[in-house]
């Protein structure tokens, strides 16, 4: 599995992952237990009580933890280029693609990268924000 783009997901996963939880436990925490209590007394099971209570109340803490996640497995280099490497077409990330151009020489490519990755990360904070101020519709 090394050097595919399989480990490349996972090395992303497992260097994201405590961002992730952080976010999921604290949209989770912020839901009032007492909509969970008022459900089981009227007979709601654990699971519907989480599917139909819990996780539409923390959907912004779920949310959030996913766009923090996505933004850190974004700019991650080390873990990458250690467990996948850099093929270029199969393994190459933006940060691992950006290295290998300036390394290469070639500035104009690694610029084009970098303005990308600029993007996308302007584009998460955007919607970050409006997901804070209850602008976004979950």
């Amino acid at each position: 599995m090394i050097f595919t783009w399989k480990a490349v997901v996972i090395a992303m996963m497992v260097i994201s992952f405590p961002l992730v939880a952080r976010s999921v436990r604290a949209g989770i925490e912020q839901v009032d237990r007492r909509f969970r209590n008022i459900a089981a007394t009227l007979g709601a099971g654990p699971f519907r009580i989480v599917r139909t209570i819990t996780l539409p109340l923390a959907m912004r803490g779920i949310v959030a933890g996913a766009i923090l996640g996505f933004s850190r497995a974004l700019g991650e280099f080390g873990a990458t280029i250690m467990i996948a490497g850099p093929i270029p077409g199969r393994t190459q990330t933006l940060a691992v693609g950006i290295y290998t151009h300036v390394e290469t020489g070639r500035e104009e490519a690694a610029w084009g990268l970098v303005l990308i990755s600029a993007v996308l990360a302007f584009g998460a904070i955007l919607v970050s924000n409006r997901l804070v101020r209850g602008r976004v519709a979950m």
